[in-house]
Protein backbone atom coordinates (compact mmCIF):
# COMPACT_ATOMS: atom_id res chain seq x y z
CA UNK A 1 0.00 0.00 0.00
CA UNK A 2 1.39 3.52 -0.65
CA UNK A 3 1.68 6.28 1.52
CA UNK A 4 -2.21 7.53 1.65
CA UNK A 5 -3.84 11.40 2.60
CA UNK A 6 -7.48 11.17 2.07
CA UNK A 7 -9.18 14.23 2.39
CA UNK A 8 -12.74 14.40 3.14
CA UNK A 9 -15.61 17.12 3.00
CA UNK A 10 -18.71 19.19 2.03
CA UNK A 11 -18.86 20.54 -1.80
CA UNK A 12 -16.87 23.74 -2.06
CA UNK A 13 -14.68 23.46 1.17
CA UNK A 14 -11.72 24.04 -1.10
CA UNK A 15 -10.67 19.94 -1.52
CA UNK A 16 -9.60 19.74 -4.46
CA UNK A 17 -7.54 22.66 -4.58
CA UNK A 18 -5.84 21.81 -1.49
CA UNK A 19 -5.29 18.68 -2.38
CA UNK A 20 -4.27 19.31 -6.17
CA UNK A 21 -1.81 21.55 -4.44
CA UNK A 22 -0.69 18.90 -1.54
CA UNK A 23 -0.22 15.97 -3.70
CA UNK A 24 2.57 18.37 -6.02
CA UNK A 25 4.01 19.39 -2.89
CA UNK A 26 4.96 15.95 -1.55
CA UNK A 27 5.39 14.50 -5.25
CA UNK A 28 2.51 12.51 -4.91
CA UNK A 29 -0.16 11.56 -7.28
CA UNK A 30 -3.44 13.17 -6.88
CA UNK A 31 -7.23 11.69 -7.05
CA UNK A 32 -9.95 13.86 -7.53
CA UNK A 33 -12.68 11.00 -6.76
CA UNK A 34 -15.45 14.21 -7.18
CA UNK A 35 -14.21 14.26 -11.16
CA UNK A 36 -14.85 10.71 -11.73
CA UNK A 37 -18.49 10.65 -10.19
CA UNK A 38 -19.23 13.92 -12.42
CA UNK A 39 -17.74 11.97 -15.19
CA UNK A 40 -20.53 9.16 -14.74
CA UNK A 41 -23.21 12.19 -14.13
CA UNK A 42 -22.49 13.75 -17.68
CA UNK A 43 -22.63 10.76 -19.31
CA UNK A 44 -25.99 10.51 -18.17
CA UNK A 45 -26.82 13.66 -18.39
CA UNK A 46 -26.01 13.19 -22.34
CA UNK A 47 -27.97 9.97 -22.31
CA UNK A 48 -31.34 12.41 -20.75
CA UNK A 49 -31.47 10.32 -17.86
CA UNK A 50 -33.24 11.95 -15.05
CA UNK A 51 -31.36 11.66 -11.60
CA UNK A 52 -34.21 10.24 -9.91
CA UNK A 53 -34.60 7.01 -12.67
CA UNK A 54 -32.46 5.01 -10.63
CA UNK A 55 -32.81 1.28 -12.85
CA UNK A 56 -31.64 4.21 -16.07
CA UNK A 57 -28.96 5.04 -13.79
CA UNK A 58 -27.61 1.74 -13.06
CA UNK A 59 -28.26 0.32 -16.62
CA UNK A 60 -26.10 3.81 -17.95
CA UNK A 61 -22.93 2.67 -15.02
CA UNK A 62 -22.48 -0.42 -17.38
CA UNK A 63 -21.80 1.71 -20.40
CA UNK A 64 -19.72 3.68 -19.20
CA UNK A 65 -16.00 3.81 -18.59
CA UNK A 66 -14.53 5.91 -16.58
CA UNK A 67 -10.56 6.60 -16.73
CA UNK A 68 -7.63 8.61 -15.14
CA UNK A 69 -4.37 9.72 -17.13
CA UNK A 70 -1.99 12.51 -15.92
CA UNK A 71 -0.09 14.50 -18.27
CA UNK A 72 2.30 16.68 -17.17
CA UNK A 73 1.20 16.20 -13.50
CA UNK A 74 -2.45 17.25 -14.55
CA UNK A 75 -5.36 15.17 -13.67
CA UNK A 76 -7.22 14.38 -16.76
CA UNK A 77 -10.76 12.60 -16.59
CA UNK A 78 -11.85 10.32 -19.61
CA UNK A 79 -15.59 8.87 -20.32
CA UNK A 80 -15.28 6.07 -22.77
CA UNK A 81 -11.92 7.43 -24.23
CA UNK A 82 -13.16 10.65 -24.47
CA UNK A 83 -11.41 13.39 -22.55
CA UNK A 84 -14.18 15.20 -20.68
CA UNK A 85 -11.84 17.14 -17.99
CA UNK A 86 -13.22 20.78 -19.16
CA UNK A 87 -16.60 19.73 -19.10
CA UNK A 88 -17.01 18.17 -15.87
CA UNK A 89 -17.04 21.35 -13.68
CA UNK A 90 -20.83 22.51 -15.08
CA UNK A 91 -23.66 23.33 -12.20
CA UNK A 92 -25.44 20.54 -13.64
CA UNK A 93 -23.27 18.37 -13.69
CA UNK A 94 -22.48 18.68 -10.13
CA UNK A 95 -26.01 18.45 -9.27
CA UNK A 96 -26.34 15.58 -11.09
CA UNK A 97 -23.46 13.96 -9.97
CA UNK A 98 -24.64 14.55 -5.82
CA UNK A 99 -27.57 12.41 -6.32
CA UNK A 100 -26.47 9.59 -8.32
CA UNK A 101 -23.19 9.62 -5.97
CA UNK A 102 -25.63 8.09 -3.43
CA UNK A 103 -26.84 5.05 -5.53
CA UNK A 104 -24.45 1.83 -4.71
CA UNK A 105 -24.08 0.54 -8.21
CA UNK A 106 -22.67 3.93 -8.71
CA UNK A 107 -20.15 4.04 -6.22
CA UNK A 108 -19.06 -0.01 -6.74
CA UNK A 109 -18.38 1.05 -10.47
CA UNK A 110 -15.84 3.37 -9.43
CA UNK A 111 -14.68 1.74 -6.04
CA UNK A 112 -12.14 -0.52 -7.54
CA UNK A 113 -10.48 1.77 -9.75
CA UNK A 114 -9.61 4.31 -6.63
CA UNK A 115 -8.51 1.64 -4.11
CA UNK A 116 -5.98 -0.01 -6.92
CA UNK A 117 -4.42 3.93 -7.31
CA UNK A 118 -4.08 4.23 -3.83
CA UNK A 119 -2.30 0.58 -3.19
CA UNK A 120 0.19 1.55 -5.89
CA UNK A 121 1.12 4.67 -5.37
CA UNK A 122 1.28 7.25 -2.74
CA UNK A 123 -1.80 9.44 -3.39
CA UNK A 124 -4.09 12.11 -1.43
CA UNK A 125 -7.45 11.23 -2.69
CA UNK A 126 -10.49 13.64 -2.06
CA UNK A 127 -14.03 13.13 -2.01
CA UNK A 128 -17.08 12.40 0.53
CA UNK A 129 -16.10 9.29 2.06
CA UNK A 130 -12.53 8.41 1.46
CA UNK A 131 -11.55 8.44 4.94
CA UNK A 132 -14.41 6.42 6.47
CA UNK A 133 -15.13 3.94 3.19
CA UNK A 134 -12.91 3.78 0.09
CA UNK A 135 -9.25 4.45 2.36
CA UNK A 136 -9.90 3.42 5.79
CA UNK A 137 -6.57 3.05 6.48
CA UNK A 138 -5.08 5.81 4.81
CA UNK A 139 -2.57 7.27 7.23
CA UNK A 140 -3.54 10.58 7.45
CA UNK A 141 -7.10 11.64 7.46
CA UNK A 142 -8.44 15.05 7.32
CA UNK A 143 -12.04 16.53 6.92
CA UNK A 144 -12.09 19.44 5.50
CA UNK A 145 -14.78 22.44 5.87
CA UNK A 146 -15.70 26.15 5.83
CA UNK A 147 -19.12 27.63 6.57
CA UNK A 148 -22.09 27.61 3.90
CA UNK A 149 -21.31 31.21 3.44
CA UNK A 150 -17.68 31.43 3.01
CA UNK A 151 -18.33 28.38 0.51
CA UNK A 152 -20.80 30.11 -1.20
CA UNK A 153 -18.89 33.35 -1.35
CA UNK A 154 -15.80 31.14 -2.95
CA UNK A 155 -17.87 30.08 -6.03
CA UNK A 156 -19.84 32.81 -6.83
CA UNK A 157 -16.39 34.38 -7.29
CA UNK A 158 -14.81 31.76 -9.19
CA UNK A 159 -17.96 32.06 -11.75
CA UNK A 160 -18.13 35.76 -12.28
CA UNK A 161 -14.28 35.52 -12.53
CA UNK A 162 -15.06 33.48 -15.32
CA UNK A 163 -18.06 35.65 -16.98
CA UNK A 164 -20.53 33.28 -15.66
CA UNK A 165 -23.55 34.83 -14.66
CA UNK A 166 -24.94 33.67 -11.39
CA UNK A 167 -26.98 34.84 -8.19
CA UNK A 168 -25.04 34.19 -4.84
CA UNK A 169 -28.44 33.28 -2.60
CA UNK A 170 -29.19 30.32 -5.01
CA UNK A 171 -25.47 29.11 -4.92
CA UNK A 172 -25.82 29.38 -1.10
CA UNK A 173 -29.18 27.50 -1.33
CA UNK A 174 -27.51 24.87 -3.71
CA UNK A 175 -24.72 24.57 -0.95
CA UNK A 176 -27.19 23.58 1.77
CA UNK A 177 -29.03 21.40 -0.13
CA UNK A 178 -26.24 19.40 -1.41
CA UNK A 179 -24.59 18.98 2.32
CA UNK A 180 -27.87 17.50 2.97
CA UNK A 181 -28.33 14.63 0.74
CA UNK A 182 -24.91 13.87 1.22
CA UNK A 183 -24.76 13.82 5.05
CA UNK A 184 -28.50 12.02 5.01
CA UNK A 185 -27.84 9.35 1.76
CA UNK A 186 -28.08 6.07 3.21
CA UNK A 187 -24.51 5.04 1.15
CA UNK A 188 -21.40 6.28 2.57
CA UNK A 189 -23.05 9.44 4.06
CA UNK A 190 -20.20 12.37 3.68
CA UNK A 191 -19.15 12.68 8.07
CA UNK A 192 -15.73 12.75 9.50
CA UNK A 193 -13.83 9.69 10.48
CA UNK A 194 -13.25 9.13 13.96
CA UNK A 195 -9.35 8.96 13.33
CA UNK A 196 -9.94 12.28 10.90
CA UNK A 197 -8.18 15.72 11.82
CA UNK A 198 -10.76 18.50 11.56
CA UNK A 199 -9.95 21.55 9.59
CA UNK A 200 -11.97 24.35 8.71
CA UNK A 201 -10.33 26.56 6.02
CA UNK A 202 -13.14 29.57 6.71
CA UNK A 203 -10.56 32.11 7.71
CA UNK A 204 -7.26 30.44 6.47
CA UNK A 205 -5.47 31.12 3.35
CA UNK A 206 -5.08 28.16 1.18
CA UNK A 207 -1.02 27.97 1.93
CA UNK A 208 -2.50 27.53 5.62
CA UNK A 209 -4.50 24.88 4.70
CA UNK A 210 -1.68 23.23 2.71
CA UNK A 211 0.94 23.48 5.76
CA UNK A 212 -1.39 22.25 8.27
CA UNK A 213 -2.30 18.62 6.70
CA UNK A 214 1.23 18.51 5.36
CA UNK A 215 2.17 18.95 9.01
CA UNK A 216 0.17 15.68 9.69
CA UNK A 217 2.15 14.01 7.48
CA UNK A 218 5.12 11.62 8.18
CA UNK A 219 8.36 12.53 6.36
Amino acid sequence: MGYNIAIDGPAGAGKSTIARLLAKRKGYVYVDTGAMYRALALYFLEQGIRPEDREAVVDACRKAEVAISYEDGVQQIYLNRRNVTSQIREEAVGNMASVTSAIPEVRARLLDLQRQLAKEQDVVMDGRDIGTYVLPEAQVKVYLTASVETRADRRYKELTEKGVSCDYEEIARDIQERDERDMNREVAPLRQAEDAVLVDSSDMTIEEVVEKIEGLCEG
